[in-house]
């Protein structure tokens, strides 16, 4: 069975549905200031499963109450990095740490290559699994 028959990127909350417009991310980002979430814009050319460090593109926005202001810091991150992954990131500290409450993707190349899985014969029956990216393998900033 296929799950993912369209081979892009799953990452976040609503990887599965189409890309959401800027009325659409307007509306997540409201209702995540709504609830007293600060916002980050980050990308990367990297997106495997296991890269959660992706680069920050300005500083957090703290004490927000307009998605109108995260919107224009998105809006420069596409003009300097318009082939690259870009997300918004949504922290809760109502509990006194910085915790992850929305993550979604916000940009995507033009192009994605996708993963392979390599299965690899262990000790015994096992079995070891890796993901490899198949834009790994050019050099960074020149993946996409």
């Amino acid at each position: 069975m296929m799950t993912n028959p369209t081979g892009r990127l799953t990452q976040g909350q609503f990887s599965f549905l189409p890309d959401l417009t800027d009325e659409e991310i307007a509306l997540q980002v409201q209702y995540g200031l709504d609830k007293g979430y600060a916002f980050s814009v980050e990308y990367t050319d990297d997106p495997h499963p296991r890269n959660t460090y992706w680069e920050m593109f300005g500083m957090p926005m703290f004490d927000l109450r307009d998605a109108a202001s995260v919107l224009a810091e998105l809006k420069e991150c596409r003009k300097a990095f318009p082939n690259l992954y870009i997300r918004l990131m949504a922290f809760d500290s109502t509990r006194g740490v910085e915790s992850i409450a929305m993550s979604f993707l916000v940009n995507r190349p033009g192009h994605e290559p996708g993963f392979c899985l390599e299965r690899q014969e262990a000790q015994g029956r096992s079995m070891r699994y890796t993901t490899r990216g198949y834009a790994g393998a050019r050099p960074e900033l020149e993946r996409y």
